[in-house]
């Protein structure tokens, strides 16, 4: 996957299971690949466990923050979506939120949904991209991968179970613009994570 974002001068992310040599421990892991090379990933924190993912991940506890192309972007995995506190833009920590997923179709109103209250209580671009198809036991994946502005406008919608890719314009300016108009950030709860 980096070879393939040098190969054709794109930035690449997705996530795959990953093993810390140091610890042993197995982690859901976002990547995200720049076309120079450079990369950045993070571990999901909330690990389903409903679906057992607990019994065989360890969850991450940093947040990820970085810049790529002058827009500042987190990235989130999955389930984390559903925390609107790991996900909250307290002080315009990120101007654009990347979501990579396995939502199944049967929560399809709650991945849709979901996306839309994060872009707006963030003001923030949101990117959803979630995995099509079924898996050996049958779950079926509704794909519905989107993009949303900070009021929660689709730019973009990737119709549900096909796989496509798409090619979308962002404004950072109009973003910067709207934040001034309406610093609903400035008045927002001050907390802190702890490492545990």
């Amino acid at each position: 996957l980096r070879q393939a974002a040098a190969d054709y001068g794109l930035a690449v992310a997705g996530s795959f299971s990953a093993c810390d040599e140091k610890t042993g421990r197995y982690y859901n892991r976002g990547f995200f690949f720049n076309p120079d090379g450079k990369s950045y990933y993070y571990d999901k924190k909330h690990l389903f466990s409903i679906g057992e993912e607990t019994n065989y991940y360890s969850a991450g506890n940093k947040q990820l923050n970085f810049n790529y192309l002058g827009w500042n972007i987190r990235l989130i995995v999955c389930y984390d979506l559903r925390f609107p506190l790991w996900c909250r833009n307290r002080q315009n920590e990120y101007d654009l939120l990347l979501v990579v997923a396995n939502w199944p179709q049967a929560r399809q109103k709650a991945w849709k949904t979901l996306l839309q209250a994060r872009a707006l209580e963030n003001l923030a671009y949101v990117c959803g991209v979630n995995r099509v198809g079924e898996d050996g036991p049958g779950i079926v994946y509704c794909g519905d991968s989107v993009l949303l502005d900070y009021k929660a406008n689709a730019l973009s919608t990737i119709e549900a179970g096909r796989e496509q890719t798409e090619t979308v314009s962002l404004d950072l300016e109009a973003l910067r613009d709207f934040r001034q108009k309406f610093p609903a950030w400035k008045d927002a709860d001050a907390f802190q994570f702890s490492e545990e």
